[in-house]
Parts: structure tokens; sequence; C-alpha cells
């Protein structure tokens, strides 16, 4: 199945639009479905600046209910396959962030490609797609809006 197909990049296109000037971030699973997560940044900023020192239009920490569905789809029959978020007004590219954030003693935490959406006053204008290959994150597919 082409979990990255128009009507799913679309959806999260349209997600990324509606949350600029903040990231977004959310999930597609094995079967197709797209799940909008909620980016709890600007809470855990607010929380604790001195140790969440960005906020959810630089950063991107997903929900409890959406780390645990996340977490629980791996011992089902649909897992995740991409994880997904945007970065607005910076371009499609795996930050330092991002790899802190996929990785854990140097390997991936999930068994995921990782979609980083380009949007640009809130319009999209394509995504990336990268996953693990050779210790480290390459870019394998681009798409265009």
């Amino acid at each position: 199945m082409d979990f990255l197909n128009k009507e799913n990049l679309e959806r999260i296109y349209r997600h990324a639009s509606r949350a600029y000037p903040e990231e977004c971030c959310g999930f597609v699973f094995a079967n197709g479905g797209v799940h909008e997560g909620m980016n709890i940044q600007n809470e855990l900023n607010a929380r604790d600046p001195d140790i969440y020192q960005r906020t959810a239009s630089t950063g991107y920490t997903f929900s409890v209910s959406d780390t645990l569905m996340l977490n629980k789809s791996f011992r089902s029959d649909n897992p995740v396959t991409v994880i997904y978020h945007s970065h607005p007004d910076v371009g499609a590219y795996f930050s330092k962030e991002d790899e802190d954030k996929a990785l854990f003693l140097g390997q991936p935490i999930y068994p995921v490609k990782y979609l980083v959406v380009d949007v640009r006053e809130a319009r999209p204008c394509g995504a990336k797609l990268f996953e693990w290959a050779n210790d480290g994150f390459v870019c394998s597919q681009e798409f265009s809006c």
C-alpha cells in the first residue's frame, strides 16, 4: 500500500496549513489511515522554559494520548509506518532536534519513516521522507504540492 498517496499527502498538507505558524505532528498507519496529532510543545514550554526551550513554532511533542496510540500500534496489525511534522518557514530537512527525538542511544526508537513538511506562510511547499540507513537518516523521497 502507498501510505503517502495523494489523498494522505493532501490531508497532511492541510494539517500543516492549519497549524501554521506552529509545527503540526501526526502519523500514518499501515492501513493508510492518518492521525492528526496534538502538538503540546507550547504547554511544555510554558510549564518549564528552562527544560523545554522550544515553542511549537520550532518544535513538536506528541500529547500523552498520541504517544500511547503510537506505541500501542506496534503491538497491533496496523502499526504506524510514518511519523510526520511540519517545519514552518525553514524548509523540509531532518534537523538535529528531529534526530534527537527519533533516536535512543544512537538507534531509532520506532520502526518508521519520518515525513517533514515544508510550509511557508501557511502554504505547503512539499515534503521530504527520511529513513534510517547506514547509521543515519537520509532523504529517500521528495514530494511536491
